[in-house]
């Protein structure tokens, strides 16, 4: 296979055979990157026999699969990330090389090396057409709002930064607090990390949202809180959720009226976020809490669908209904094809990079768990695949943080706090 070469660190090709890994070893290559999705075409080799033969021949090897109309930043960061990992120069591939490059060419225009104008003409040079890449950055010009990821790679969560361009106002979703069960620390690293993001972009915080109280990781909503100042806010359902966990628990103390919260948000309900209107919708299904937030074109729609290949949420604990989760997604569907939607987790089958950005009319066409299924066929589908996951690790760890807000239990007398876990409840 013929490579293209792009400058010292890269390279460009169409689809390699496996003998074709041994000769980029010969060429000095030190890794490959593979951008094709595996199933484009019968006879493709696969992401799983290309790192086998990438191996052999001593290279390293990454899987950031992409379809051309579906790039993302995440996609184009983590390419960004595969080159910068290899130990010396990489060659990238997908079928002709072109959705490689384009992921090169659209890295150059964020990070401020190449202009917008040059993309097209940059791509003809090397004998490609970049076209899409020039779409792909019309189409970001003019979305709103601005959107920043983190991904916290322990519990698969994905957090947001969610600001509107011209008043720098913004809200975070789904903020994770740090917690390892092996030794019972705590630490507020990934919250940090949001903050410093909003301390260099200059941003308010006008919102710290939770999209429904967490079974796998602790909320940072109450510690953003007391940094930031700003009013903390979830679904009004989650006292349903708190009257059923206060059971389990048997906290007969606790306040289950959403009190711990600043706002408690109904189905239908607006907020501002700058110049932005954010509008509220109730999701169930997951838990009786979910909601998704729709901000401009944006939804931020937690555990209800991820990215295509990877399904959507599991409806198997307690209060969670497939039947409900189903009309959900069918209430986020009905938004325009090109919103886009932002997953609450990512857990990257085949090995590939985080993903958490989709777009309606992606999921329709895409997902293996909505294309061609009826709501019967998606329940019967949904109920035998919960039968066969483990219950998150963190479960029964986090709700009793999680209802009340992202709060830590008080210290007790001793000055350290204690979390508390019901034996058989479940």
């Amino acid at each position: 296979m013929m490579s293209v070469r792009v400058n010292e660190r890269l390279s460009v090709a169409g689809q390699p055979a496996a003998a074709g890994f041994a000769a980029f070893a010969e060429q000095g290559f030190a890794g490959v990157i593979n951008a094709r999705p595996d199933g484009e075409e019968p006879g493709q080799p696969g992401n799983a026999a290309e790192k086998a033969s990438a191996a052999a021949a001593g290279l390293s090897y990454s899987f950031v699969p992409v379809k051309g109309s579906e790039i993302t930043e995440a996609d184009i960061r983590a390419f960004q990330a595969a080159m910068a990992d290899a130990n010396g120069p990489v060659v990238a591939h997908c079928k002709s090389g072109t959705r490689a490059l384009t992921l090169y060419a659209l890295g150059e225009v964020l990070d401020g090396r190449m202009q917008s104008a040059d993309v097209e003409s940059f791509g003809r040079g090397l004998g490609f057409d970049l076209g899409g890449a020039g779409r792909w950055l019309e189409r970001a010009a003019s979305q709103i709002p601005e959107v920043k990821a983190f991904f916290e790679p322990r519990t698969c969560s994905v957090q947001y930064v969610v600001s509107d361009p011209l008043t720098k106002r913004s809200a975070i979703v789904d903020p994770v607090l740090d917690f390892d069960e092996t030794s019972g620390s705590t630490a507020t690293k990934s919250a940090d990390a949001i903050l410093a993001h909003i301390e260099s972009e200059r941003l308010t915080v006008e919102w710290i949202l939770d999209t429904h109280p967490h079974a796998d990781h602790f909320s940072a909503a109450h510690y953003l809180k007391g940094k930031t100042g700003a009013p903390t806010a979830i679904g009004a359902h989650v006292t349903e959720v708190q009257a059923l966990w206060k059971e389990i628990y048997n906290w007969p103390a606790l306040a289950a009226d959403g009190s711990q919260w600043d706002r408690l948000f109904a189905d239908g309900d607006a907020f501002e976020i700058g110049g932005l209107t954010a509008r509220v919708m109730f999701s169930p299904g997951h838990t009786l809490a979910s909601v998704t937030y729709l901000i401009g074109d944006a939804a931020f729609v937690h555990d209800t669908v991820f990215p295509p290949d990877s399904g959507t949420a599991r409806t198997d604990f307690p209060g969670g209904s497939a039947t409900a989760l189903w009309r959900s997604i069918q209430a986020i569907l009905s938004l325009p094809d090109e919103t886009r939607l932002f997953s609450g987790h990512d857990y990257q089958p085949g090995g590939r990079h985080p993903r958490w950005e989709s777009t309606v009319a992606a999921q329709k066409r895409a997902n293996p768990h909505i294309a061609g299924i009826d709501e019967a066929g998606f329940v019967a589908l949904r109920q035998a695949r919960d039968c066969t996951l483990p219950k998150p690790k963190l479960m029964l760890h986090a709700l009793q943080v999680n209802i009340r807000g992202g709060r830590l239990p008080e210290p007790e007398g001793n000055g350290r706090r204690y979390l508390k876990i019901p034996l058989d409840a479940l």
